[in-house]
C-alpha cells in the first residue's frame, strides 16, 4: 500500500545482513513540527508544521492522499522525539505504524500504533536481544517478525512462536527470508525453501516479502 516513510537515523545492533547500513549515521536533524510538516506535503494533506487543517479531506482528481504512515530506522525507539511525533501522527489522523528491531521496550508508544517488532533469529548475530516485555505489551493489531537465514533460524523462530503462542495474541505472525545482497556480502535464504518448511509444520504464520526488492532494484533507496 502506498505509504510514507519515516526513517530515524542510528542503530545499536549489527545484524549480519542489515540492508539499511546507510541509516547508521547521516540524515538530517529535524524538529517534530518539521516532520509532521514533510509527511503533510508528501501525503497530500495539506495540513501546515503547525498540524491546522489536520484531517482528511475528499480525494479530488490529480490529488494524492496516503493515510498510512511508517516509523522505521535504523532503530526509531533510541529517539526520545518519536513518542511525540507518533502522538501527533495519531491525532492527525494516520494510521501510524512502527517498525523496530524488539530491543527497546514498545509499551510507551500510543495504543493506536501498529507495532511491528523483531525477534532476532541467532544468525543475524544479535540474537537474546529481544525485549521481553514487548510480549506483554504487543496485542490484536500488532506483528512479530522473524527474519530468516536458514534452517537453525527457522527453527527457532518455529519454537518462539510456539512457546508463547504468538498468533493467538497477535495480528499476525511474519517469516521473512533474507534477500540476497547486491554486493555479495551475504547469501540469502530461497521464499520457496521457507515456504516448504512452513507448509511441513502447518505453522500459522504468513509469508514476508520485501516486494520492493521484486519491484525494483534490491539496494534502490526511497521506494
Amino acid at each position: 500500500m502506498p505509504c510514507v516513510f519515516v526513517r530515524l537515523t542510528g542503530c545499536n545492533l549489527r545484524c549480519t545482513w542489515c540492508d539499511t547500513a546507510y541509516a547508521f549515521h547521516g540524515g538530517k536533524k529535524m524538529s517534530v513540527d518539521e516532520v509532521m510538516a514533510r509527511v503533510d506535503e508528501l501525503a497530500g494533506n495539506g495540513a501546515g508544521a503547525d498540524g491546522k487543517n489536520a484531517g482528511w479531506k475528499p480525494a479530488l482528481r490529480g490529488e494524492r492522499i496516503v493515510p498510512l504512515v511508517e516509523l522505521t530506522g535504523g532503530e526509531p525507539l533510541l529517539q526520545e522525539e518519536v513518542y511525540p511525533l507518533a502522538e501527533r501522527l495519531v491525532a492527525a489522523g494516520y494510521t501510524v505504524m512502527i517498525e523496530t528491531s524488539g530491543v527497546k521496550f514498545v509499551g510507551r508508544l500510543p495504543r493506536e500504533v501498529i507495532k511491528i517488532v523483531d525477534v532476532k533469529c541467532p544468525d543475524s548475530g544479535e540474537a537474546d536481544t529481544f525485549e521481553m516485555k514487548n510480549l506483554e505489551a504487543v496485542g490484536a493489531n500488532d506483528e512479530i517478525k522473524f527474519v530468516i537465514s536458514s534452517r537453525k533460524d527457522y527453527e527457532f523462530a518455529r519454537e518462539f512462536t510456539r512457546e508463547h503462542r504468538l498468533n493467538e495474541k497477535l495480528k499476525q505472525v511474519l517469516f521473512s527470508p533474507v534477500f540476497d545482497d547486491p554486493q555479495g556480502k551475504w547469501k540469502g535464504l530461497e521464499p520457496r525453501q521457507l515456504v516448504e518448511w512452513m507448509l511441513e509444520d502447518g505453522l500459522p504464520v504468513r509469508l514476508g516479502l520485501q516486494l520492493h526488492k521484486f519491484v525494483w532494484h534490491p539496494a534502490t533507496k526511497g521506494v
